[in-house]
């Protein structure tokens, strides 16, 4: 082969074999759901996810393969439930990082969360309720699970002490790994429930206690998932919630663990709020 002709052959294959060499992506065509999702003309908005206390990101799995399925941009970090306030700031830190709209959708305690992280932010354009509280101002998780009748939470932790950061011992809740299946999760596998329960994140009842400052969902949109099964929160407490909030309900017939039971009932209502404020 004629050098000249060799060394352009050469610089067009390179790129091509250090792509693959370092596991890259192929270009998408424009007609591809993902690449879709990331159209600067027509972005869609990343869906954040938050768990709750007793769960981990990894609750969120089916949830997150049905939204990238689908081309949306999604994020679930860790919730570090320690405090209200220090967790909602934490959660603020997180949505400074993401360009563009934002759903935000929060589960259990993770609702609290949100509500407080999405004030004054123009970029968070709906949020999302799974078997979440639903705060107003001046309310504490605590108080709203106690507000009815129904949730057997307090019969299943323990209590147990932890370092602060700053000297002193706080106290943190776990649920007993006996009674893990049938409080928070009676619809999932007996296999599945054992891993929920041994990955378990403590909350420190701090975080439980704390009063919930102003309340994103007086100016955002809402949607709620009630889960008539719940032991945790009740039931009839979440729908308080959701109507005072003026939010699109569902509800579906699943325990409190309902983003791991029903993942495409959960897809089904984060898509409608999506879907709604595009």
């Amino acid at each position: 082969m004629h050098p000249t002709r060799r060394t352009l052959t050469l610089a067009l294959a390179l790129p091509a074999a250090v792509a693959s060499l370092l596991g890259a992506a192929p270009a998408r065509p424009a007609s591809d759901p993902v690449a879709a999702g990331t159209d600067r003309r027509d972005p869609k908005p990343t869906i954040v996810l938050v768990h709750g206390a007793f769960a981990d990101a990894s609750s969120w799995s089916g949830t997150i393969r049905r939204l990238q399925h689908v081309g949306y941009p999604v994020l679930a970090p860790a919730n570090p439930l320690r405090g209200l306030a220090a967790d909602t700031a934490y959660l603020r830190s997180v949505l400074a990082t993401v360009d563009g709209p934002v759903v935000l959708v929060g589960h259990s305690y993770g609702g609290a969360v949100i509500s407080g992280a999405a004030v004054g932010d123009g970029r968070v354009k709906a949020l999302v309720y799974i078997a979440a509280f639903t705060p107003d101002k001046g309310e504490s998780a605590a108080e709203l699970a106690a507000k009815f009748p129904g949730s057997t939470l307090g019969d299943t932790v323990n209590p147990r002490p932890y370092p602060l950061p700053g000297g002193g011992t706080g106290t943190e809740l776990v649920i007993e790994r006996a009674k893990f299946h049938r409080q928070f999760a009676a619809d999932v596998s007996t296999a599945d429930a054992a891993v929920m329960a041994a990955t378990q994140r403590p909350v420190a009842t701090a975080a439980l206690e704390e009063k919930a400052g102003e309340a994103a969902w007086k100016t955002i949109p809402s949607w709620a998932l009630i889960a008539t099964a719940d032991k945790n929160i009740p039931p009839a407490a979440e729908r308080w919630m959701a109507r005072r909030a003026g939010s699109h309900i569902t509800e579906v017939d699943a325990s409190h663990a309902v983003a791991v039971s029903r993942p495409a009932v959960v897809t089904d209502v984060i898509l409608d709020a999506a879907r709604a404020t595009r």
